[in-house]
This record gives structure tokens, sequence and C-alpha cells, in this order.
């Protein structure tokens, strides 16, 4: 039994210090590259979708910043690169970003 919280401890550190390293990434003046994918019934509705999941994975508050008034304040939203394919529900897209904190 004891070996098993243990486990479970060391885990947890372990899952503790993965998160304070991601947060680390998110300091002034610092960049991230993400990759995200998307699906539409068009190739801009799939890449809308991208853009979305690109911005959520490194800040919900500029993605509804961004949802609200097409500005991402605090972030540097760079170009985005995409790939798209006929499939799915029409397209499916997978996109990279360079995402910076200003």
């Amino acid at each position: 039994m004891l070996q098993h919280k243990c486990k479970f401890f060391g885990a947890l550190v372990a899952s503790f210090a993965l998160f304070a390293a991601s947060s680390v990434a998110e300091a002034k003046g610092s960049c991230v590259v993400k990759t995200a994918e998307g699906t539409g019934v068009s190739k801009k509705s799939a890449q809308f979708q991208v853009d979305e999941a690109l911005l959520q994975a490194v800040d919900w508050g500029a993605w509804a910043a961004w949802m609200a008034s097409g500005t991402t304040p605090g972030y540097k939203f760079g170009k985005r690169k995409y790939s798209c394919k006929a499939g799915g529900l029409g397209f499916n897209c997978r996109g990279t970003a360079r995402i910076c904190k200003i």
C-alpha cells in the first residue's frame, strides 16, 4: 500500500513540475510555437478552428478577446501556416503559429 502511495505522490510531483515548466514559457517576451488541428465545412472554417485551438493552447483569455474583438491583448499572434485536405465534414486543417507574450 505504501508503495502505491509513493508512486502516486511521485506522479503528482512530476505533473506539477511539468505544469510549472509550461508556465515559465509564458513569461513576458517569450514565444512558443504551437500546432493544432481543425475541421470545418469549408477550408476557411477549418482554418478558423485551428486558430481557436492555437490560442486556447496558450491563453483562454487571449482566445476570448480574439473571439470578441479580433485582437489578442498581451500576445502577438504570428502568421499561421496551414496544411488542409478534403475529408471529414469538408476540410481538415493542421496549422502552426508562433505566439509571443508582449
